[in-house]
């Protein structure tokens, strides 16, 4: 895709995008699925939604994979006592989807499984159902982190699970 069709995409989708995809009914069933999930698992997971980049990120040719390691750094997701920090990035824009996991989840969770994940969101954003197939993924990442980080009692809270919409 060209830069400027890029951009028009990008251009073209407000927060209002956002908002109608994610509207807080659908926000507050995520945090509620992220809280469930966390019950069950020690890793921290965070979700953020946006729209669509800036003017610069386009030109600058930022990819929905960069976007997502820079917010994982300032959202402090690497952050975490065991290494368990699970981002989940969805730019509306680029219809991507991009999970990014600190390095012990990378360890015990392949990509394969990440890919799973974000297909299974992608594909139900493609029928518009954004509700849905974003809280059927977080099924899917809890049962992964539940497997590999099972809760052991320790489990204490370290990042917000309020999904954030950029």
């Amino acid at each position: 895709m060209s830069t400027f069709a890029r951009l028009f995409k990008h251009l073209r989708t407000t927060s209002s995008a956002g908002r109608r995809a994610f509207p807080s009914e659908t926000l507050k069933a995520i945090e509620a699925a992220i809280t469930e999930g966390e019950r069950k698992h020690r890793a921290e997971v965070r979700l953020i939604v946006e729209p669509a980049l800036g003017l610069q990120e386009v030109l600058a040719g930022m990819s929905p994979r960069e976007r997502a390691r820079a917010l994982f750094a300032q959202y402090g997701v690497w952050d975490t006592e065991e290494n368990c920090g699970v981002l989940v990035y969805i730019n509306l824009a680029d219809h991507q989807v991009e999970i990014v996991a600190d390095r012990g989840v990378g360890k015990v969770i392949s990509a394969s499984d990440w890919q799973t994940v974000c297909r299974t969101m992608t594909e139900g954003f493609a029928r518009n159902d954004y509700h849905g197939s974003t809280l059927a993924a977080l099924a899917q990442i809890n049962a992964l982190l539940q497997q590999h980080y099972p809760d052991d009692g320790s489990t204490r809270n370290q990042l917000s699970d309020n999904p954030v919409m950029l």
